[in-house]
């Protein structure tokens, strides 16, 4: 009971007393009951029923200080009745989804967890692969749809949270996860799952062999196509004066079917009179897919009994709508701020339900983002701060040039993959054994507009603590025989562009650099055995699979993060003697 004795007598009276108080020491209160029914009850208490982790695909940490005066669901609930990280922000430079989701997921960094970025160049296979595509597995689609592929967590090194309390309850708890997006539904759950679930570029709501399709959610898409959303329009939620920025956001891109300001018509191509490619594109923009996922959410939690069971169940859903708006619209848009006011309603309803359904105080939330997002660069250009957009076709040539005079044979890059650069088989290999070509190779990187710093994989991989924030950033995103050979780290405010020479992009915006406005994103937690308040201790998302490890009495084989303590309800003291 954790009773500190001071007397061989107070040991003694607790002995005696134990057979008949121990229901009153384990709940505070002189209700009587066998002492094997109080001890069960005293146990079932120290663990939540549901673990509930939300992730907000590229929600900036600055948008919660920007937009919360207009909140008043489930975000706000969150400010106010749960525990905010205002200093979260991931360490390393692959500030992408599928390394963000794996980092909240597993504990770790990518330096651990493998998944280095959404793709990579696969040196054996001589192409690109996703982080989730797996040659052993085959996609399902629900309700009649079509998909292709497979996908699973098999390139992912270390275990999910979510996988390990299942594991460790000897299969009782549930693993259940939603997304828009395979690498978010996927990483959270781990290798294994009893329901993963993700949506096809066609809307069809889709599976692979690894996880099996599960009843219910079969029933659900039949009975809730995604069609049935078309012909709505999305309109404004807030008056016009509510909106912190232009109308028309600076350098925003567009959607098809689509104009760069509200309101903005679930219609598909200009014509069309029923859903096409572009009405799935504009859908999942859009808040009404966040609204989809929250109600398959729910189906979830009845069909299934989540927070019913003998053990923990876990549920992860990944919002991606506010991505997809953040990457076409950029930060600085009406279009964003709205999203995020209806993605609170989203979760407002979606808390509530909990409540009803498991019981307020039995379940216990995790929110973050995977990463933030960059300014658009034309929008920031009108500050006069350096920026602009660095073209990887012009890099590649570059490259090819510096080596020309030298006897390379082209072509000496296999491929240019984000700000990785991977050489053709045996060049590298060369260049490290030829300090001339290898100088004239990083010269050609350096000088281009836009580059702020180039690392040899050795300079990663080695284990040497950098000096160079951005450096160190770079090492924990490395992982040998996945990143490339160089590493190119651009500017502040510069974006990669992958079009072709003389189509640089100019609207629209990214992100996956190791700057703060990439990092820095939000981390709370609500409920079962959590102290509300705001915290400024610098923390990362890494941290909140160990927290909620701890919540639930998981072990995780290895993490990166630690266990955030200080927003951990601490356990009432009791007196250490008894009187009578």
């Amino acid at each position: 009971m954790g009773l500190t004795m001071k007397s061989g007598l107070r040991i003694c009276r607790v002995l005696a007393l134990a057979a008949t108080g121990i229901a009153f020491l384990a709940s505070g209160v002189g209700a009587q009951g066998s002492k094997t029914a109080a001890v069960e009850k005293a146990e079932k208490s120290t663990r939540p029923k549901l673990v509930v982790l939300l992730v907000v695909d590229q929600m900036r940490g600055d948008y919660v200080d920007k937009f919360r005066g207009k909140w008043s669901g489930g975000l706000k609930r969150l400010l106010t009745e749960g525990a905010w990280f205002r200093a979260a922000a991931f360490p390393y430079a692959a500030t992408e989804t599928c390394p963000g989701h794996s980092t909240i997921s597993t504990g770790s960094f990518p330096a651990s967890h493998g998944m280095v970025a959404n793709a990579w160049w696969d040196r054996e296979q001589q192409k690109m692969v996703t982080c989730t595509s797996d040659p052993n597995a085959k996609n399902m689609a629900y309700a009649g749809g079509s998909t292709k592929g497979g996908d699973s967590a098999w390139r992912m090194q270390v275990p999910a949270y979510a996988e390990e309390l299942k594991f460790q309850t000897g299969g009782a708890s549930r693993v259940v996860t939603f997304s828009m997006k395979a690498r978010s539904a996927i990483t959270m759950a781990g290798h294994k799952g009893d329901a993963v679930a993700w949506f096809d570029t066609s809307g069809a709501l889709v599976t692979s062999s690894v996880f099996g399709s599960m009843p219910f959610v079969e029933e659900f898409a039949k009975k809730n196509p995604v069609a049935q959303d078309f012909g709505k329009t999305w309109s404004p939620a807030l008056p016009k004066t509510a909106y912190l920025y232009d109308e028309t956001a600076t350098g925003a891109a567009t959607i098809d079917g689509w104009t760069t300001t509200f309101p903005h018509a679930l219609r598909g191509k200009e014509g069309s009179t029923e859903p096409d490619a572009a009405f799935y594109e504009q859908w999942t923009a859009s808040p009404f897919a966040d609204t989809y996922l929250t109600k398959l959410v729910e189906a979830a939690v009845d069909s299934l009994g989540l927070g019913k069971n003998s053990a923990t169940d876990f549920l992860g859903v990944s919002y991606s709508s506010v991505d997809y708006v953040g990457h076409t619209f950029g930060p600085r848009s009406w279009e964003i701020q709205d999203i995020l006011v209806r993605l609170d309603k989203d979760l407002g309803e979606l808390l509530a339900f909990l409540d009803k359904r498991v019981g307020a105080g039995n379940y216990v939330v995790a929110l973050s983002a995977d990463h933030g997002v960059a300014p658009i660069p034309v929008d920031m250009q009108k500050t006069g701060v350096d920026a602009g957009v660095l073209s990887l076709p012009e890099l590649q040539a570059r490259i090819e040039k510096a080596l020309e005079p030298l006897n390379y044979a082209k072509p000496v890059v296999a491929r240019m993959a984000g700000n990785e650069v991977y050489f053709s088989e045996g060049v590298y290999g060369r260049l490290k054994a030829d300090p001339v070509a290898m100088k004239a190779v990083l010269d050609a990187i350096s000088t281009m507009p836009g580059v702020a710093a180039v690392y040899r994989a050795e300079e990663l991989g080695n284990g040497t603590t950098p000096i160079a924030q951005t450096r160190k950033a770079a090492v924990l995103s490395y992982f040998a025989g996945r990143s490339g050979d160089l590493y190119v780290s651009q500017k502040p405010y510069w974006l990669l562009d992958s079009l072709p020479e003389g189509s640089k992009r100019v609207t629209g915006t990214s992100h996956g650099t190791p700057y703060n406005y990439d990092q820095h994103v939000p981390v709370f937690f609500m409920g079962f055995g959590i102290q509300p308040g705001e915290y400024i201790e610098p923390v990362t998302p890494a941290d909140i699979a160990p927290t909620l490890a701890t919540l639930t009495g998981v072990t995780l084989a290895t993490r990166d993060g630690r266990v955030l303590a200080e927003a951990l309800r601490k356990p009432a003291k009791k007196d250490s003697t008894l009187r009578h």
